[in-house]
C-alpha cells in the first residue's frame, strides 16, 4: 500500500470524526460509510461513559474533535514527507496502550499504520471501545489495511518491535520483558507551567484548560506550577473560577474530599477554593483535584532545573523563551509531530 493511500484513508477518518464535536453530534450525510458506522460510534460513546466514570461525553467528544482537526491532508502530508516511508520493510509492531484519557494510544496506532507496518494492539481495559471501531472504518475505507490491524487481550506474540506506555512500575516490567526487542517504553511524566505574575486574565483562564481538561489525568495536563516569590494566587483562582462545576462531578468530588483529608491529617499547608487545592511540593505528579506549586527566585536557574529534570516533564507551559514551550490552553492540542516523551516515533519505525 502506498503512503498516499494510507494518508488518504486517515484523512477520510478525520472527516468522519468531525461529526462528533464538543458542541454536539451532527450527522453529515455526505460522509462515506455513515450508514455503517455513525450509529455504532454513538453507541460506543454511551458504553465508554458507562464503563469508565472519567470518560464524560464532553471529554470523549473533545478527543474526537481534536483528532478530526489534526487528521487533514496538509498535516498528514507535511508530517510524513519528512521521513522515508515509501519502501518500508513491513514489520509487526506491538503497541501496549494506556487508558487514562480517551484515545490516548491513537497516535501510536496511527504512526505504525502510516509508516507501512502492521500493528498488534493491546488496549487498556479503561479505553477499549473506540479503536476497534476506528480500525473497522479504516479497513472499509482502504481495503489494503485488512490483515494489518490486530487486537489482543492475551500476551503479545509474533512481534518485531514494541511501543509500550504505562506507569513507572509497568515500565520496569516492559523493560524486563521487551528490552531485547527494538522498543519505545514510556513511563510517568507530568506537565508544568511557569508563571511570572505578569500573565493576563486570558492566559490564566487558558491555563485552567491545561489543568482541568480530562480531570487532569493526561500526561500533558498541568500538574504543577512554578511561581515567583510573593505570587498572588488570588488572580489564578479568579481566572479558573468557571471550572467550579467540576466539584459537582462525583468522582472528582470524592478525590477532592479524600486528598484534602489526607493533606489536613498530615498538617500540610493548603491554599484552596472549594474545587482545587494548591500544595507547595517539589514533586511533579499531583493527585486529582490538587495542583503542586514551587517558588523560584531566578528564571535562568529555573530553566536549568527544568532541563536537568526533563525526564519527569512532558510539557512546559508559559510565555517565556524556553525551548518547545507550549502556549497557555494548548497542552491538549498536540500536533502530529509532538511526540510523547520527545521520542520520534516515526523515525523509530522508519529505521526498523
Amino acid at each position: 500500500m502506498t503512503i498516499e493511500k494510507r494518508v488518504n484513508a486517515f484523512v477520510k477518518l478525520g472527516e468522519f470524526l468531525s461529526q462528533f464535536q464538543t458542541g454536539g453530534i451532527q450527522k453529515n450525510e455526505g460522509i462515506p460509510l455513515n450508514n455503517l458506522f455513525f450509529d455504532a460510534f454513538e453507541m460506543q460513546i454511551k458504553r465508554a461513559k458507562e464503563t469508565n466514570g472519567w470518560f464524560t461525553e464532553e471529554n470523549i467528544l473533545y478527543a474526537f474533535n481534536s483528532w478530526s482537526n489534526i487528521l487533514n491532508y496538509n498535516n498528514l502530508n507535511n508530517w510524513t514527507t519528512a521521513y522515508r516511508l515509501n519502501n518500508i520493510d513491513p514489520k509487526n509492531i506491538g503497541v501496549i496502550m494506556a487508558g487514562n484519557i480517551p484515545l490516548v494510544g491513537f497516535h501510536d496506532f496511527l504512526s505504525v499504520l502510516i509508516s507501512g507496518h502492521s500493528v498488534i494492539v493491546k488496549q487498556a481495559s479503561t479505553d477499549k471501545y473506540f479503536l476497534p471501531l476506528i480500525a473497522k472504518y479504516l479497513e472499509k475505507i482502504e481495503q489494503e489495511f485488512k490483515g494489518k490491524i490486530t487486537f489482543t487481550e492475551e500476551k503479545l506474540t509474533n512481534f518485531d518491535a514494541i511501543i509500550a506506555t504505562g506507569s513507572n512500575n509497568t515500565a520496569r516490567y516492559f523493560d524486563y520483558y521487551f528490552g531485547k526487542y527494538p522498543n519505545i517504553i514510556r513511563q510517568n511524566r507530568n506537565s508544568v507551567a511557569v508563571l511570572t505574575g505578569k500573565e493576563t486574565d486570558k492566559d490564566l483562564q487558558n491555563l485552567g484548560e491545561d489543568i482541568f481538561r480530562y480531570f487532569g489525568l493526561g500526561c500533558r495536563s498541568v500538574a504543577k506550577i512554578f511561581v515567583p516569590k510573593n505570587y498572588d494566587f488570588d488572580n489564578l483562582f479568579k481566572a479558573i473560577y468557571p471550572y467550579k462545576e467540576l466539584i459537582n462531578y462525583i468522582k472528582y468530588q470524592n478525590n477532592y474530599d479524600y486528598n484534602k483529608a489526607v493533606y489536613l491529617m498530615s498538617k500540610f499547608k493548603l491554599i484552596e477554593n472549594g474545587f482545587l487545592m494548591l500544595k507547595e511540593d517539589t514533586s511533579y505528579s499531583s493527585p486529582i483535584a490538587s495542583l503542586f506549586y514551587e517558588y523560584y527566585e531566578n528564571e535562568d536557574i529555573l530553566k536549568q532545573k527544568l532541563i536537568s529534570e526533563k525526564e519527569s516533564i512532558q510539557c512546559i507551559v508559559g510565555n517565556q523563551k524556553i525551548k518547545d514551550i507550549v502556549p497557555f490552553g494548548e497542552t491538549q492540542k498536540p500536533q502530529l509531530w509532538d511526540y510523547a516523551d520527545g521520542v520520534d516515533t516515526l523515525a523509530f519505525l522508519q529505521n526498523l
